[in-house]
């Protein structure tokens, strides 16, 4: 294994991921989190890569329905996002606001994009197709990153919404955050196969962008939920 396609690999991953990160952690000016426990998080988002991909040969050996395996890796992928977020983040002090729950949704997503992104730049340029590595790794940055990132801000969403709530309503929402976050993952990969023409990619990448202008909307919502004051 080439030591230099592997750096190369892992920094076209990861520094596009982190140029994404500091994007999105500019929503949480006022009071934002430790960098130690965005950094851990990030780290867990690129371990559950690996436990991923246990998950995904699993449902491969399982399942030979080209869709059916489609929609059950995007589940697999949430729901490890969701079990490293719970561990690594949410069991800490450090979340103590609704807007935390977005926060560290999203920045597990993108260390989950990070390495993932690196392990498909990896694959094209040990290959020898260099060219399409570099091209595989700009449309991730700009299509597949942003579609984690939209899937488990929905389970963030959720959460932050009922952050001051009872636990049945808490349980409720977090069910609802995780269906809306597969929907959303299989909606994209289903798409994404049976793409023929370039201008069908365009067609797709739009709708991940106008999710992303909905998650900015949705920042600002989860900004203003207070705890109810008893009079």
């Amino acid at each position: 294994m080439n030591l230099e396609i592997v750096i190369y690999a892992l920094l076209s991953g990861i520094l596009p991921a982190l140029l994404w990160l500091w994007f999105w952690l500019k929503e949480d000016n006022l009071d934002p989190e430790p960098r130690k426990i965005i950094a851990l998080t990030f780290i867990a988002g690129m371990l559950s890569v690996i436990v991923a991909l246990l998950l995904e040969k699993f449902i491969s050996d399982i399942f030979s329905d080209e869709s059916t395996r489609y929609i059950f890796w995007a589940a697999a992928e949430e729901i490890v996002k969701l079990i490293a977020v719970t561990i690594f983040a949410f069991n800490t002090k450090y979340f103590d606001e609704p807007i935390d729950a977005l926060i560290y949704c999203i920045t597990v997503a993108i260390g989950f994009a990070a390495l993932e992104n690196a392990l498909f730049i990896f694959s094209h340029i040990d290959s020898g197709n260099i060219t399409k590595g570099i091209i595989s790794g700009n449309m991730r940055f700009i299509g597949a990153t942003l579609v984690h990132v939209v899937s488990t801000a929905s389970i963030g969403f959720m959460i932050g919404l009922s952050y001051y709530k009872g636990i049945i309503i808490k349980s409720i929402s977090i069910t609802i955050g995780v269906i809306l976050a597969i929907t959303l993952h299989s909606a994209f990969n289903l798409s994404i196969i049976r793409v023929t023409e370039a201008s069908d990619t365009l067609k797709i990448f739009s709708w991940v962008w106008g999710a992303i202008i909905i998650l900015l909307i949705l920042f600002e919502e989860i900004k203003i939920i207070k705890p109810k004051v008893i009079k």
